[in-house]
C-alpha cells in the first residue's frame, strides 16, 4: 500500500515538472536573429515591390497617354527632377525641417496637456459627464475648422500653428488613455489598493502602466492628427515670415499650376508621415506589446 502511494506520488511530481517545463518552454523568448534573406524577404521587400509597383502603374498613364496632359500629372522622372533641384540648392531640408520641428514640438505640447486630461477624464466621474462627450466631438471635427478662428484670435504666426496642433491632438490623446484605463482589470486596482498604491501612487504604479496600450494607441492618433492639423494651417495661412513647410510647399504649387511641384510637397508629407511612424511609433509600439508576452522577438 505504501509503495503504491509512493509511486502515485512520484508519478503527480513528474507531471508537474513535465507541466512547468512545458510553461517555461511557451514562456521562452527566441533571442537568435532572423537570417538577412528572410529579414530581406518579410520586411524589405513588400514596401519595395509596392512602391514600384505604384511607379510602373504611374509612367504607364503618362507612357500610354492615358493622361496626356502634363499639366495635370506629371512623370515620375519630372516629380523626381523638382526633388533634386531642391536639394541641390539646399532647400528640401529645409522645407523638412520647418514642418517636422512644429509638428514634433506641438505634439509634445498636446501630450503634456492631454496625459493629465484623460487621467481626469477617466477617473473622476463628474468630469467624464461633463466633457468626455465634448472630447470625442472634438476628435470628430475636421482640423482644419479650427484654422480661421486661431489665425483670427493669434494672427499669422507660429502660435497660431501650435494652437491647431494642440486643438486637433489632445482629444485623441486623451480619449486614448481613458480607453486605456477602462479596459483595466478591476483586479489590479484591487490589488494596488491592497498594497497601499492609492491616489497619485496608484495611478503612477497601477493604472498607467496597464493602460499603456491604449494610451500609445492613442499617441499614433495624436500624432496623425498633428500632421494633418499643421499641414491644413500651413496651406491656408501661408504668410513669408512663418517660412516655406510642407504645407506651403504645396499651396505654392497649387498658385503656380505646377503639378511637379504639387506631387513633390505630396510625397515628401507622405515621407515623413511614413518615416515619424517606423522610427518613434512602431518601435514604442513593439517594446510595449513585447514586455506583456504579446510579441515574441524572432
Amino acid at each position: 500500500m505504501a509503495s503504491t502511494e509512493t509511486t502515485a506520488k512520484d508519478r503527480d511530481g513528474g507531471d508537474l515538472a513535465g507541466l512547468e517545463a512545458g510553461l517555461d518552454a511557451l514562456e521562452t523568448v527566441q533571442t537568435g536573429r532572423k537570417p538577412l534573406r528572410q529579414t530581406f524577404v518579410e520586411k524589405i521587400l513588400p514596401p519595395v515591390l509596392a512602391v514600384v509597383l505604384v511607379l510602373a502603374a504611374w509612367q504607364a498613364l503618362v507612357s500610354f497617354e492615358i493622361v496626356d496632359d502634363p499639366t495635370k500629372l506629371p512623370s515620375p522622372g519630372a516629380v523626381w527632377e523638382v526633388v533634386r533641384q531642391a536639394w541641390l540648392q539646399g532647400e528640401l531640408l529645409g522645407y523638412i525641417w520647418t514642418s517636422v520641428s512644429r509638428g514634433l514640438l506641438g505634439f509634445f505640447f498636446a501630450l503634456l496637456i492631454g496625459t493629465p486630461l484623460g487621467l481626469l477624464v477617466a477617473r473622476v466621474r463628474f468630469v467624464r459627464a461633463a466633457i468626455g462627450p465634448i472630447l470625442s466631438g472634438l476628435q470628430s471635427l475636421p482640423s482644419v475648422a479650427w484654422v480661421p478662428p486661431a489665425v483670427i484670435w493669434l494672427g499669422l504666426n507660429n502660435q497660431m500653428m501650435y494652437a491647431v496642433i494642440l486643438l486637433g491632438a489632445v482629444p485623441s490623446i486623451a480619449n486614448g488613455l481613458v480607453s486605456g484605463v477602462d479596459q483595466v482589470p478591476p483586479l489590479f486596482l484591487r490589488a494596488g489598493r491592497t498594497l497601499g498604491a492609492t491616489g497619485l501612487k496608484g495611478t503612477w504604479h497601477i493604472v498607467l502602466p496597464a493602460a499603456l496600450p491604449g494610451y500609445v494607441a492613442g499617441l499614433k492618433q495624436g500624432w496623425a492628427f498633428s500632421w494633418r492639423s499643421l499641414m491644413a494651417a500651413e496651406i491656408i495661412a501661408s504668410f513669408p515670415d512663418l517660412g516655406v513647410g510642407l504645407g506651403q510647399l504645396l499651396e505654392n504649387g497649387r498658385n503656380a499650376s505646377d503639378m511637379a511641384m504639387v506631387f513633390e510637397a505630396i510625397l515628401l508629407i507622405l515621407t515623413v508621415g511614413i518615416a515619424i511612424d517606423l522610427l518613434i511609433f512602431s518601435p514604442l509600439e513593439r517594446w510595449v506589446l513585447r514586455s506583456r508576452g504579446l510579441l515574441v522577438k524572432g
